[in-house]
């Protein structure tokens, strides 16, 4: 599936990769190459390899207007993790956030696949839904839902309608990025795969979608003013209840090894192997068909003048710290723009302090401020980043071009890495696996009183040459 984003005639931005930039208007989006493609659009496109032109999308350590982001590699070998953030997203009040955290050998290269395919494929549902709504090709999705309206009905039927809009284009946005990494021709997902953890900032609107166990917070402040820490999405373990019985219900099993006995696990029917210590997640096609599902889950919420910021992050930074303790770091920061780097180095003291014998978990990092104020160029400057997007990660080792998923999966690096799981404090959530909604919103989620360090896979599956028959 190629997908592309075209940008309205005003746009400076071309399809040749002359270095031009796109101007922070409505973005349009349509399908290259494909019969269905609208020439309605205007002829500007920029297609996945030239995403790095855009001025208002980063992918690795620096800040946009509003936001920081930092990665630091793990001691496990390549960093298996990924992060985005695009403002002027669909419009100018429109923001798009993602962590991404890839295990299995060819994991990073799946986890950067995500990273830079699922948004233009988010943004092109989104303007399909929106153009069949209004009867027209040109949508900006602007304006808020504001439930506070004098037409109180009206406004609900609005919220409902964009709810529906907003769930529509995750779903079939996640759908299209699994099935494009299965006929993917030199990615191997088989037993390679990636969590997501994907917001979208409209307004005072939020809405997520999200698998795996990567997760977002947001730090707010009650009404003695002070800061609290909301869990905004769900860990999905394979011992949640719906996450198991699904699993169960297409032959795959849910255990945990002797030696870990708090770390339930999806195996296969017919071997122990892979031992995948999630429920969801795209790729790990071996699996698939046993129950592990990339149908996300989705939630909207609305957000008040209490709410201060939202932090993504991979499992590596919630394993050694609680959900207080990551509101507490980053709203203590000296300045808004290192708030990412200093909780990946929060997190990396904890791993030496808690499991000095362990290989600490690469570490990635979002944090979005709502207000959309960030530091002065001379305060960001004295943290040691630059203002543009910088090509190295923490380790000095060089970061991944924007167009790494292109390159040949080695299998000399034979790591089944992504360590991290947690005590699942939640199990009676109910998850509609129909939808992959929940009223996540309603559930009085607490901090983490215990980790537990363990692989996302423990081993490559061993698959026998002759499977029994069903």
């Amino acid at each position: 599936m190629g997908c592309c984003v075209s940008t309205s005639s005003r746009s400076t931005c071309s399809s040749k990769s002359n270095g031009d930039t796109v101007s922070p208007s409505c973005l349009e989006i349509g399908f290259c190459g494909q019969k269905r493609t609208r020439r309605t659009f205007s002829d500007h496109v920029i297609s996945l390899h030239h995403l790095p032109s855009l001025p208002s999308r980063i992918f690795s350590n620096g800040k946009s207007r509003g936001s920081c982001i930092f990665t630091q590699q793990g001691r496990k070998g390549i960093n298996q993790d990924a992060m985005i953030v695009w403002e002027d997203f669909m419009s100018e009040d429109m923001i798009f956030c993602g962590v991404f955290d890839g295990h299995g050998p060819h994991g990073h290269l799946v986890a950067r696949k995500v990273r830079d395919a699922l948004p233009l494929k988010l943004l092109s549902f989104l303007h399909s839904s929106e153009s069949k709504r209004n009867g027209s090709g040109k949508t900006c999705f602007k304006g808020n839902v504001k439930s506070d309206s004098v037409e109180f009905e009206k406004d609900c039927s609005t919220e409902d309608k964009m709810n529906s809009m907003w769930r529509e284009a995750f779903m079939k946005a996640y759908k299209a990025m699994d099935k494009e990494l299965r006929s993917h021709p030199n990615l191997d997902c088989f037993c390679s795969g990636s969590t997501a953890v994907t917001i979208v900032k409209q307004g005072s609107n939020l809405f997520m979608g999200y698998i795996g166990d990567s997760r977002a917070i947001m730090g707010s402040k009650d009404s003695n003013d002070s800061m609290v820490a909301i869990q905004l999405t769900v860990d999905l373990k394979p011992d949640l209840p719906r996450e198991a019985e699904r699993i169960k219900r297409c032959k795959g099993r849910v255990f945990a090894l002797q030696d870990e006995p708090e770390v339930p696990r999806v195996w296969l029917p017919f071997d122990d192997a892979p031992g995948l210590a999630m429920a969801r997640a795209f790729g790990d096609f071996c699996l698939k068909e046993y129950g592990v599902i990339s149908i996300p889950e989705f939630s909207h919420r609305q957000l008040t003048d209490r709410d201060q910021f939202i932090v993504l992050a991979s499992d590596g930074v919630w394993d050694v710290l609680s959900n207080e303790e990551v509101v507490e770091i980053v709203s203590s920061a000296p300045t808004r723009s290192s708030a990412a780097r200093i909780l990946v180095d929060s997190a990396a003291r904890e791993w030496k302090l808690k499991y000095p014998t362990s290989k600490m978990d690469d570490c990635a990092v979002v944090c979005l401020f709502l207000d959309g104020k960030m530091d002065s160029e001379s305060d960001y400057d004295e943290q040691g980043f630059s203002s543009a997007t910088i090509q190295s990660n923490h380790s000095g080792n060089p970061i991944e071009s924007d167009d790494g998923q292109k390159s040949e999966p080695s299998l000399q690096r034979n790591f089944t890495v992504r360590s991290s799981e947690e005590n699942e404090t939640n199990g009676a959530l109910t998850v509609d696996v129909e939808d992959g909604t929940s009223s996540a919103d309603d559930q009085n989620w607490s901090g983490l009183e215990g980790v537990t360090r363990v692989n996302s896979l423990v081993q490559l599956p061993r698959f026998s040459e002759e499977r029994p028959n069903s």
